[in-house]
């Protein structure tokens, strides 16, 4: 399936350094709450419409977010993982692509980057209609300055917000790009603009709704339960026709996120052992490779590569 890659997710500092986490809200990924310099910083925000409490990036400035470590963000199922805790360095966006590339050099083999844009309506405004973000352009400067933006290795960008991606487009960046879509809820970015009246994730994934993306994205990447269409009782009872009404309209199908643990896994494949244990996970990634996908996203690189590419 595809290229070999890494995903890194980006937000952003205070000085508009592009950081490589999960989330802006960062006491769950980095060692910030540990440290009282900046116990101070800690407060609470409302992000996409979700009230949260902790520690921001954008509250800090890349020098200050350098001095953090990284830490697991699920030790209580992935201990061996914590174990690495507080060793590693946050990064940022272009320590990732420096990496990718020199990887793809010493190995002699293209290894792609999947691009994920966090957060960018809230990023354009969480200092003040005046002072916020523009993300687009700050990811545009980034991939120029590194080399990324002319199709030389493989580049994805994806977000949940549709117009970052289209904002990216119409600079000019080579990319793949791929419209995130939550199983249920509405894109922030369309939210703001438009109300209740803006479309939904799901309906977006309806026939009409990929209607709409032709020729504005090259793909879609969705909750692995739109692939796995589970009932009301949690089973799987085969793929859903998301992929094929995708692939009719020239779309390409990606799903997120395999992972072989219980907790993760749908109800009928898990098994003995605990949230941690892993449970009948090829059952579960048959299903998603067998639906015609064209790529997924894993937590475990070496079980993915080995199952979807077997």
């Amino acid at each position: 399936m595809g290229v070999d890659a890494v995903e890194p997710d980006v937000v952003v500092s205070r000085d508009g350094v592009l950081v490589v986490r999960h989330e802006n809200e960062i006491s769950g990924t980095t060692d910030v709450a540990d440290r009282p310099e900046y116990a101070d910083r800690r407060t609470t925000k409302t992000v996409d419409g979700a009230e949260q409490t902790g520690w921001f990036t954008e509250d800090f400035t890349w020098d200050e977010l350098a001095t953090l470590r990284c830490r697991e963000r699920l030790p209580e199922l992935r201990p061996s993982s914590a174990s690495f805790d507080d060793e590693q360095p946050v990064l940022r966006l272009r320590d990732v692509l420096d990496m990718v590339r020199a990887a793809s050099l010493e190995q002699g083999r293209e290894i792609g980057v999947v691009l994920e844009i966090k957060h960018a309506t809230y990023f354009a405004t969480c200092f003040g209609a005046a002072d916020g973000w523009d993300i687009a352009a700050l990811v545009d400067a980034e991939l120029r300055e590194a080399g990324w933006a002319g199709g030389e290795l493989p580049l994805t960008i994806e977000s949940f917000e549709s117009t970052v991606l289209l904002s990216l487009r119409e600079r000019g960046i080579r990319a793949a790009y791929v419209y995130l879509l939550e199983a249920s809820g509405r894109p922030f970015d369309l939210f703001v603009a438009h109300g209740k009246s803006a479309p939904t994730y799901r309906q977006t994934a309806a026939p009409a709704g990929l209607d709409a993306l032709v020729g504005r994205v090259d793909g879609i990447s969705v909750d692995k339960r739109a692939i796995l269409a589970p009932d009301k009782l949690g089973r799987a009872g085969g793929p859903s026709p998301v992929v094929a009404d995708a692939h009719e309209r020239g779309l390409q199908v990606f799903t997120w996120t395999c992972r072989p643990e219980n907790r993760f896994l749908i109800g009928q494949f898990r098994g003995r052992g605990g949230p941690s244990a892993f449970g009948d996970w090829e059952a579960e990634w048959g299903m998603i490779r067998d639906s015609g996908v064209d790529g997924v996203f894993v937590d475990h690189p070496d079980l993915g590569v080995a199952f979807f590419r077997g």
